[in-house]
């Protein structure tokens, strides 16, 4: 799979790049009863785009996704359209949300993205061992912090 070239019209391509983004205030809520939801609206969204998801981890308070997209497409496009929509789709189906993160802003500004290249294994072999690292090397719980004063 890792020389598997796509083809359009008149070019053949390899596009693959490994993204990492968070939720507005790193909120550690992916894991509740959202993950399904974000799963089902990331893959809507990218076979609208004809973006191949090759990899995907949802971490309590990032994403990781390791996609091909199409020449046609920048990155920051496909990002852009990516977080806008999937925040809408959010927010529609889950109407409780909106008391936490005000105003539809879902996801916070910015991702990482590296170009993945020829070494494929290695990247998808990372986004899948990401949280075992993470749990012994930081404690990582799922459990979002709640105040003690609050009533």
């Amino acid at each position: 799979m890792a020389n598997k070239t796509n083809s359009l019209s008149h070019t053949k391509w390899m596009c693959k790049y490994h993204i990492v983004f968070t939720p507005k205030y790193r909120r550690k809520i992916i894991y509740n009863q959202y993950r399904e939801s974000l799963i089902e609206i990331f893959r809507r969204l990218c076979s609208y785009k004809g973006v191949e998801i090759i990899e995907g981890h949802l971490m309590p308070d990032h994403v990781h996704i390791l996609v091909s997209i199409p020449p046609k497409l920048s990155v920051s496009q496909f990002m852009g359209y990516l977080k806008g929509k999937s925040a809408l789709m959010m927010f529609d189906k889950h109407a409780n949300l909106k008391y936490k993160f005000g105003n539809r802003h879902f996801w916070s500004e910015g991702y990482y993205v590296s170009t993945v290249g020829l070494n494929e294994a290695t990247i998808k072999k990372y986004i899948q061992e990401q949280e075992k690292h993470d749990m012994v090397i930081d404690k990582l719980t799922t459990r979002e912090y709640n105040d003690p004063f609050k009533g």
